[in-house]
């Protein structure tokens, strides 16, 4: 998951690092191009690791911290490119200064230029590259201590293949949507697309319990008499094979294939097989499929009879909307009475949590953490099945999920998902992270955020960020790593295993402060959260004092809004002391807070585009912070 994470932060600085707007830049300045190219050249070698680093940092700590660091050394390449980019915007404010005429104008961009007043020294970037490639050459050689190899190292295997069996003793919560899809796969008049066969899909975050739910419908007794064959394909792959699924099809209605079969006498054997017969096809686990895959499939089904239903299961809606299924579920979570009664027919002798009062009490707790996930609640209650030690049911309910023996289990099922998206929507997934759990957010406010990190580049198309942001806020939706809110329509939320995977991904680099405890803070964070409570006004200094440490900071968060009554008044040595001091601060949000008054040194946050507070209408600052809107527009 680090390379993953890696892997997309790279892809965007090396497409910086080329960029023609950096390269004259730097000639402009008479500034060492050879640098820059050996800086790229020492991040490539480092690059070509990480495969294999991703995939043993699990079994190796020293392999974790590895990832670590070069993920330090990406963090401040990037702090290095955006004060060059802020220092070649106040370049082009000069020359525009020096060939407008128009006072109003001039006087506008002068505004602007305020923010970005000191220009970059050449000197200070030469020697920092260097100090970068000095650390690179360190983490290379580390590299092969560490027995780390180049290429494409180990894959995350994926989930174990799914058959029709299950049983149906260990489901709970299921019955209501059973029965109505039951019924839809009963109708021969659902059709209305034109063709023969409906397909009905069934999705939902993984270990939401899709496959049982497909299960329970192809072994239901009036299914079996319904249809004249059905078929169970698990296609579980990385691509939609549709060789495969053909062969697999044919099989499993007593059709022989032969290993040199192309795939036009496959579509020639599976149009006779089913020529005038109803069947039901259930494919389940498909991750990626394309129009053209999904016509290479149809059209032979299409000489079936009426009422042919295909079933598919998958995380994502693009199956669906490509198979244009006629129904579409998104499988929530189970109940609290219903998560309860499978743990308890997992974890109690006899599913009778009566004779263990205290461990009753701390198997509620574990339940609530799973929040409804089957998965979950399936891999804990057979975990502590015949445990009776109060200490080891404790150790469960206080461990961190990921870090706990269920790993094999529960990581590896959300990783996969992770692995499935494209790579900057990885960056703008871990950075969410820095959300409290449970934490409901506005999807313009996220796309904001974002936009003020840096972590969205429209690439080669004319798009505007908002754009781009709304297509990677949309592929979370879609893959089912953002939920809607139930209690707030226009909100989202993250369910907590999908947000314990986002902090195992950010590691140290996000820091979050619970109720006054702060997690250890290091040079290497860089984003930092924190909740207001009603004794803030005494305590809001040592928040700021204890993100010190942190000298790259790009993040200072607020996560709770306004208070009912009123605004607490920010601390002067917030804004005089420690706030100047974070120049690589990307977002502050201080939405709690009543800023009166403005140091001169806050020109010291040169790349600051996300500012949430309530600034004096009277004071001077609300000039500043309109024109540095347009400069952190023309950043972006």
């Amino acid at each position: 998951m680090a390379d993953a994470l890696l892997s997309a932060s790279l892809q965007v600085l090396f497409y910086r690092l080329a960029s023609a707007e950096l390269i004259n830049f730097i000639r402009a300045q008479k500034l060492s191009h050879e640098l820059l190219t050996n800086f790229k050249r020492k991040l490539l070698v480092v690059h070509k690791a990480l495969n294999d680093a991703e995939m043993k940092q699990f079994s190796d700590p020293l392999v974790k911290d590895w990832l670590v660091q070069v993920k330090d050394v990406v963090y401040h390449a990037e702090d290095l490119l955006d004060e060059i980019a802020t220092d070649a915007l106040r370049s082009q404010i000069e020359a525009a200064d020096s060939q407008d005429s128009g006072t109003h104008q001039v006087w506008n961009w002068k505004k602007v230029s305020a923010w970005v007043k000191a220009p970059f020294a050449s000197q200070s970037m030469e020697s920092r590259v260097k100090g970068l490639i000095s650390l690179l050459e360190n983490i290379a050689q580390e590299k092969v201590e560490l027995g780390l190899k180049e290429g494409e190292g180990e894959k995350l295997s994926p989930r174990s293949p799914s058959t029709s069996l299950v049983d149906e003793s260990f489901v709970y919560g299921r019955n209501e949507i059973k029965e109505e899809m039951v019924k839809w796969l009963l109708s021969d008049k659902e059709n209305a697309t034109g063709n023969n066969i409906d397909v009905i899909s069934i999705m939902g975050m993984g270990g939401s319990g899709k496959t049982t739910l497909a299960q329970l419908l192809y072994n239901h007794d009036r299914v079996k008499q319904h249809f004249h064959l059905k078929a169970w394909v698990c296609v579980s792959t990385e691509f939609f094979l549709i060789e495969e699924v053909t062969k697999s099809f044919l099989k499993e209605i007593g059709s022989e294939t032969k290993s040199d079969d192309t795939l036009n006498l496959l579509q020639l054997k599976l149009k006779e097989s089913v020529g005038n017969k109803k069947f039901l096809l259930v494919l389940d686990d498909v991750w990626d499929m394309k129009s053209l895959d999904w016509d290479g499939l149809r059209i032979p089904l299409l000489a079936a009879a009426e009422g042919s239903k295909i079933v598919v299961t998958s995380r994502s809606e693009t199956a669906a909307k490509i198979m244009r299924a006629i129904r579409s579920h998104h499988l929530g979570t189970l109940s609290p009475e219903d998560s309860w009664s499978l743990f308890t027919k997992l974890a109690f002798p006899n599913g009778d949590s009566s004779a263990y009062p205290q461990l009753e009490t701390i198997g509620r707790e574990i339940v609530d953490k799973c929040q409804g996930l089957p998965l979950a609640v399936k891999a804990l209650g057979s975990l502590l099945d015949s445990k009776a030690d109060k200490r080891e049911w404790e150790d469960i309910l206080n461990s961190k999920t990921w870090h706990s023996q269920t790993d094999h289990e529960i990581l590896p099922s959300f990783r996969l998902s992770y692995q499935h998206l494209s790579p900057p929507v990885k960056r703008c997934f871990a950075y969410c992270s820095i959300f409290a759990k449970d934490h409901e957010f506005d999807k313009k406010k996220l796309i904001l955020l974002w936009m003020a990190e840096g972590l969205l580049h429209a690439g080669q198309r004319d798009e505007r960020m908002e754009e781009v942001g709304e297509s990677c806020f949309n592929e979370l939706v879609a893959k089912s790593f953002f939920q809607k809110s139930i209690t707030k329509e226009s909100c989202f939320v993250i369910h907590d295993l999908i947000h314990d995977l986002a902090q195992h991904i950010s590691g140290e680099f996000c820091v979050q402060l619970e109720q006054y405890k702060v997690q250890k803070i290091t040079e290497m964070t860089r984003h930092f959260r924190y909740s207001n409570s009603d004794d803030d006004r005494m305590v809001v200094f040592q928040k700021f004092e204890a993100v010190g440490e942190a000298k790259h900071l790009r993040t200072f968060l607020d996560e709770k809004k306004y208070p009912y009554f009123g605004f607490y008044t920010l601390s002067k040595r917030v804004l005089q002391n420690i706030l100047p001091k974070f120049k690589s601060l990307r977002v502050l949000s201080l939405c709690a807070y009543k800023i009166t008054e403005v140091p001169d040194s806050i020109h010291n946050l040169t790349q600051l585009c996300y500012l949430d507070s309530w600034i004096s209408p009277q004071h001077r600052f609300k000039d500043y912070l309109n024109q540095y809107v347009v400069y952190a527009i023309c950043k972006q």
